[in-house]
């Protein structure tokens, strides 16, 4: 993918981000590293504050959810190249995906339920399980949407991006969080319990939330998160009432 998006790049012919109008009235803030080869976009208000990653990887890079479609993103994921695209969840799909896919000729990964939600664009579904490199997988996690998924990395003793299925509450911790948009609230606690039973605490060292990012005060990824979510209350959660 990288040899083609340099193709891509080269031709004469203008590209789609040209057409593209960026405000440049306020200040655009670059992603940010969090651990090597991690990046953190800043929260995309297209996406109701939807956090979007990049993964650098030798087999190529990895980006996760979309991430504001300003020109200090868009330059900076040209400059470096991404070969494949993962969807979390439906809603964080964003307006700009057509454009910024034909920009960066990168493969779309979404679960099979929420495929339907990109007619216009070439992606490639996955059912329950879909393998990126031999130190990244995604999974199907279905509760907060149809088609909700997590990513998982190995390096760094493991990090999970858990997009919308498990993110910060006020005081930093993963949970499941129950919204007037979830699409079913028990299949996606069932979920949770299947991380907890398919993790450990020496596989899981970090998870990077979708969205709720500004209750990590300035950390941008939870450490251990086993160690809150194997104490969660799913009884006492399925009782919750939906937060609007």
């Amino acid at each position: 993918m990288s040899s083609n998006l340099d193709q891509h790049l080269s031709n004469d012919s203008p590209s789609p981000l040209s057409e593209i109008s960026v405000s440049t009235s306020r200040l655009e803030k670059k992603p940010r590293q969090l651990l090597d080869g991690l990046f953190a976009f800043p929260p995309n208000r297209e996406t109701l504050g939807g956090t979007s990653y990049l993964i650098v990887e030798n087999g190529g890079n990895i980006l996760l959810d979309a991430p504001a479609f300003l020109e200090v993103n868009q330059r900076f994921l040209q400059e470096i190249g991404v070969r494949w695209w993962f969807f979390t969840h439906r809603g964080n799909h964003g307006k700009s995906v057509k454009a910024l896919q034909s920009a960066l000729n990168c493969e779309i990964l979404v679960q099979e339920q929420e495929a339907y939600l990109l007619p216009e664009i070439p992606v490639t579904p996955f059912r329950q399980e879909i393998i990126l490199s031999p130190d990244c997988y995604g999974f199907w996690t279905s509760g907060h949407s149809p088609g909700s998924a997590c990513l998982y990395w190995k390096r760094h003793q493991g990090v999970l991006f858990s997009g919308r299925h498990l993110m910060p509450n006020q005081q930093g911790e993963p949970m499941p969080l129950r919204t007037a948009k979830t699409f079913h609230w028990p299949r996606q606690l069932r979920n949770v319990k299947k991380i907890s039973d398919r993790f450990s605490n020496d596989s899981l060292s970090y998870l990077c939330p979708g969205a709720n990012t500004g209750f990590l005060r300035g950390k941008g990824l939870i450490e251990q998160p086993l160690q809150y979510i194997c104490t969660l209350d799913l009884d006492l959660l399925s009782h919750a009432p939906a937060i609007f």
